[in-house]
């Protein structure tokens, strides 16, 4: 079953995504390529904590429930944080298929998923965060590009063996300028 999308501080989060994003590869298999957004089933998020700025400062404060998913997390020094664009969250928004990335009118049209342009189907981003401290039910990090009040979708250490590429890494010129 599906919510609205209003349920966290009265906004929901369904969205054709969940929180475990690596699930995904699993649920939507090569078997699920070609069908209708009608014939893929949909699921809903659970926020884990909201984002708090204040000032130069961000805390990612984790909900009471989820505190027992802290434990180990003071070992790493960078997490990645996956977050929902709630305040971003409108149907023309979901809709938008290609971007000029940043918003610069130099850089080519370019689909979303081939660059981090807030608007996209899902709204989920995605930071990479130096940990400043893990204390009680907040995490402390060096900076991240989400506003205040921002729900929180899930929170993964940095394993650098596993979370860079090797080899021969190709970008877009445009990424250099």
């Amino acid at each position: 079953m599906c919510t609205s999308r209003r349920s966290f501080f009265g906004r929901s989060l369904k969205a054709g995504s969940c929180g475990v994003l690596c699930s995904l590869l699993d649920r939507f298999s090569k078997a699920n390529a070609g069908q209708t957004q009608n014939e893929i089933p949909s699921f809903h998020v659970n926020p884990v904590g909201r984002i708090e700025r204040r000032g130069e400062t961000s805390h990612l404060r984790i909900f009471n429930r989820y505190h027992d998913a802290l434990l180990g997390l003071d070992g790493y020094s960078h997490i990645f944080v996956l977050y929902w664009f709630d305040q971003n969250d409108t149907p023309e928004k979901r809709s938008v298929l290609r971007v000029h990335p940043r918003g610069n009118p130099d850089n080519p049209l370019t689909g979303v998923f081939a660059c981090r342009a807030p608007t996209r189907p899902n709204l989920i981003g995605l930071t990479l965060c130096k940990v400043v401290s893990v204390a009680d039910r907040a995490i402390q990090v060096d900076k991240i590009d989400a506003l205040d009040g921002t729900p929180i979708v899930d929170i993964k250490p940095y394993i650098p063996s596993t979370d860079s590429a090797t080899g021969d890494v190709r970008m877009p010129d445009w990424l250099s300028r």
